[in-house]
């Protein structure tokens, strides 16, 4: 009879787990959120310490990391060996159809803490619950523990419906970005008009004033009646210029039309090296994880003013720029082996630096800016993802 209670008592709290996990994914639209809440459940429900998930980019299909917990510091502390791109044995068996059914979750020897003795974690195996839409790949869930047991028949289809719930979790999410896309897309064309019924207008009664007082001028008039039209051009002027700063903070940046943040800063690193002459290399960690649009623009335009300054400022001969992109943070780093500077006596007006921490302080992010002379320059920003 005890042993009936025993049993009867795990099922009810696996039962009120994958309730807490399914209110939770049909409660967020914040994807990273939801799948975090789910490791921190699965681990409990288990016993199982580490996790993480993998997802596919839809528009790459590379994969990303997109949640972890309690991942052990030689994986924590080195971003690349968590990059979707490098080799791992479960994503490329993933990838070949192989890793279907809970019949065929093995316990695998992890690819990624292969040769590794120190901060480990003693972590050395890990299980894989890969995650579809129909026939379509969304990614892959990886669960691991130290002390690793075998894991039962009810644990494997556990953690496959646990996989199932993320599924439907993650095409909702998708579905929730297409419609927030189009949703853009119509807040685009609503400030088109905008800009047409306002800027537009604007300009032609601008050129009015200024047409008239050119005339005013070659008739002969009095620069005293001329400079009337001029002071409503003026005054116009201002105006039209107010209405298009507040028009275009509302825009996304075009170079990432249609591109990730990763593959737009490739484009624009490669095409400064040629526009300046000065060596340049571009690399990203997880470059492939999709980030909310005013984090991509800031970043985007942090570059390219980092980039402006080196051209203008340094002298170097190399530049290295990295993307580094975790489920928690992404940081941008720029590096140059330019002359440097003290940087503790240059204004903060200078170098485009208000500009730079203005994008970086209204994401809730930091920049940091170290030089020295004849020590080159870095210029680092870091948001944080979990609040976005």
């Amino acid at each position: 009879m005890d042993e009936e209670s025993e049993d009867l008592g795990r099922r009810n709290h696996e039962l009120s787990v994958l309730n807490a996990i399914a209110r939770e994914l049909n409660r967020s639209v914040d994807l990273g959120e939801a799948l975090g809440f789910t490791l921190s459940r699965v681990a409990e429900l288990l016993g199982l310490r580490t996790g993480w998930i993998w997802l596919v980019n839809e528009n790459s299909s590379q994969f990303y990391l997109a949640a972890s917990q309690n991942l052990p510091p030689a994986l924590a502390d080195e971003p690349h060996r968590m990059d979707g791109s490098g080799y791992c044995y479960c994503l490329d068996t993933y990838k070949k159809g192989d890793l279907a059914g809970a019949a065929n979750v093995n316990v695998l020897t992890c690819s990624r803490l292969r040769g590794l003795v120190d901060g480990t974690g003693g972590l050395r195996y890990h299980a894989s619950i890969p995650l579809y839409a129909g026939d379509e790949k969304l990614g892959v869930m990886n669960v691991a523990s130290p002390d690793w047991r075998s894991l039962s028949p009810e644990d494997l289809q556990l953690l496959y419906t646990v996989g199932d719930l993320l599924s439907i979790a993650v095409e909702r999410a998708r579905l929730y970005a297409r419609s927030t896309q189009l949703g853009a897309v119509e807040e685009r064309n609503r400030l088109a008009r905008e800009i047409h019924d306002t800027l537009a207008q604007g300009l032609t009664a601008t050129t009015l004033q200024l047409e008239s007082a050119d005339a005013l001028l070659d008739a002969g008039s009095t620069p005293e009646r001329a400079r009337e039209p001029l002071r409503r051009a003026l005054s116009l002027t201002q105006s039209n210029l107010e209405e298009a700063r507040r028009s275009v903070l509302d825009l996304r940046a075009a170079p990432l039309e249609g591109r990730s943040l990763s593959e737009a800063l490739e484009i624009l690193v490669g095409r400064w090296e040629t526009e300046t002459g000065i060596g340049a290399h571009y690399a990203a960690v997880n470059g492939a994880r999709p980030l909310p649009p005013r984090v991509e623009v800031a970043l985007y335009r942090i570059c390219q003013e980092a980039l402006a300054n080196v051209a203008r400022h340094t002298g170097a001969g190399q530049v290295d720029v990295r993307l580094v992109a975790t489920p928690e943070q992404v940081r941008l780093v720029v590096e140059d082996d330019g002359r440097g500077f003290d940087a503790s006596g240059v204004p903060g007006e200078r170098h485009g630096l208000v500009g730079m921490n203005e994008r970086a302080d209204m994401l809730g992010g930091s920049l940091e800016v170290r030089s020295s002379p004849g020590a080159g320059t870095r210029v680092e920003v870091t948001v944080p993802l979990e609040k976005l």
